[in-house]
């Protein structure tokens, strides 16, 4: 009988775009088939990436992002400005604000009065980091980190910059950072995914702006390579339990049915999509083993424990995902994105980021602490930072203990640490108001450009075709920061 749906397939727009990549789709998607079906120890080998790549030795096997969603204050935390003092509660100067554009929630402001933070600062290690007091677990390390004061944004809302700082673009539907890294690298573990997502709540504010499910999306590369996002109550991971009165061995033949019918689809219609779903299928059977040992921290030390702090107990908490992307990076998952919410503090902000970093600061050093004593911080890319900085000027209210801040793209700080990174030193500068930048600008698509390099990616040569353009993640910008590499 003729197949009543082959003119439909033949005008499917998918399967028509399909066609001009089909042999990079196919090298990109024939690591995740099964070496023989039907066999529970079928997968003998990691799935590869692109041939070709990496494009250079790598520095970093592997990166470990440490997102603080809501865009915590520079001023506060890293950017000491001393000089700013003198001019608490005055009028920022135009010749400072320069006409900035300024988000509805401040622009009808009268004045914008100067704000200077009431935190102590002081410098720290070998290389004089300066850092706040209430990051004294951070501040213990300094010399680990390379601070970059001069990273700036086109995105004045968050959800706009937080999709542009991990897609490239601040239209949603592009591949994530992850997601490039999957396609592009491929995975060294053969029963977790390539790029694992956790996500906190902040207890500075609990009530943060949300997190989209497209952050860590592939956007138009193949579907394999989205973020799998590891749940904080419950499963880890939806359906990796078997239902009730389905044992192991059922739930394999099942497997190896559906293998067989999907096979026998795409030998027909020829779909990327339909070999995307066979390796999802093989993943999650193979999780329900890694996963829950994986989740397992009954045999950690005690001490390993203590180092993180209070909360590492507590699952979905900062300090309990730092510890997992530590058991992640062991296993050599190749990008684990951790995001913690509560960052947003347009008022109430002294208190609100006493309780950022108290849920971040022991959990983050521990991280980087242990990754070394177990010879992994080497080859492990650290990455802490958000969407952009925060205003010099007080949202609301100024008084002699509590302000806010709105939302600030022109200058914001990140941290790098770990391998290929030149640790121990600061790259960029501020003017006396942290409010432009005066030396080293670092561009978003920079800093993406400089996270592909340090793992082996020249971020102009990985590109996916979609829609008769070659996309990437640095979009048609983007340099290597060279200044901050080892």
């Amino acid at each position: 009988m003729r197949n009543p749906f082959a003119l439909q397939d033949v005008l499917n727009r998918r399967l028509f775009l399909k066609d001009s990549g089909v042999a990079l789709g196919a090298a990109a998607l024939s690591s995740l088939l099964p070496a023989t079906a039907g066999a529970e120890t079928a997968v003998t080998a990691p799935a590869i990436g692109l041939p070709g790549l990496p494009h250079h030795l790598p520095k970093a096997k592997r990166i470990i992002y440490l997102y603080q969603s809501g865009a915590p204050s520079q001023m506060d935390l890293f950017d000491w400005k001393p000089e700013v003092a003198k001019h608490r509660g005055e009028d920022l100067p135009e010749s400072i604000r320069r006409g900035q554009r300024l988000t509805t929630m401040t622009s009808g402001q009268a004045k914008f009065p100067v704000a200077p933070t009431i935190f102590k600062f002081a410098q720290h290690g070998q290389g004089g980091l300066w850092m706040s007091e209430i990051m004294p677990h951070m501040a213990s390390i300094a010399d680990e980190f390379c601070m970059i004061r001069s990273l700036h944004t086109e995105a004045i809302n968050h959800d706009p910059a937080i999709t542009f700082s991990q897609t490239g673009s601040q239209l949603a539907g592009r591949p994530s950072s992850g997601s490039w890294a999957s396609y592009g690298l491929g995975s060294e573990n053969q029963d977790l995914p390539a790029y694992v997502v956790l996500t906190s709540f902040g207890s500075g504010r609990p009530d943060d702006q949300p997190l989209y499910d497209r952050l860590w999306g592939a956007g138009f590369l193949p579907s394999k390579h989205q973020g799998v996002k590891f749940r904080n109550k419950g499963d880890a991971v939806l359906y990796l339990s078997n239902p009730p009165g389905i044992d192991r061995t059922a739930r394999r033949n099942t497997l190896d049915r559906l293998a067989a019918l999907n096979q026998q689809h795409f030998s027909k219609i020829g779909d990327p999509e339909t070999q995307t779903r066979i390796a999802q299928y093989e993943m999650a059977f193979r999780m329900q083993t890694s996963v829950p040992e994986l989740l397992d921290v009954s045999t950690e030390p005690q001490h390993v424990l203590d180092q993180y702090g209070p909360d590492v107990k507590r699952p979905g908490s900062y300090a309990a995902n730092c510890l997992l992307a530590r058991r992640l990076a062991e296993r050599d998952v190749r990008f684990v994105q951790l995001f913690h919410m509560g960052w947003d503090h347009h008022g109430g902000l002294p208190a609100a980021i006493r309780g950022q970093c108290r849920d971040t600061d022991q959990p983050t050093a521990a991280l980087i602490k242990d990754l070394k004593q177990r010879g992994l911080l080497k080859d492990t890319l650290i990455v802490w930072g958000g969407e952009f900085g925060r205003t010099i000027y007080s949202q609301g209210g100024l008084t002699d203990t509590d302000y806010g801040r709105d939302h600030h793209p022109r200058c914001y700080t990140a941290l790098l640490a770990g391998a290929g990174v030149k640790t121990g030193t600061t790259y960029g500068e501020t003017d006396d108001y942290c409010y432009n930048i005066t030396r080293d600008p670092v561009h978003v698509h920079d800093f993406n450009a400089t996270i592909l390099h340090l793992m082996g990616v020249d971020h102009t040569r990985l590109t996916y075709r979609y829609q008769g353009r070659d996309f990437r993640l640095t979009d048609i910008h983007g340099e290597v920061v060279k200044g901050v590499l080892a």
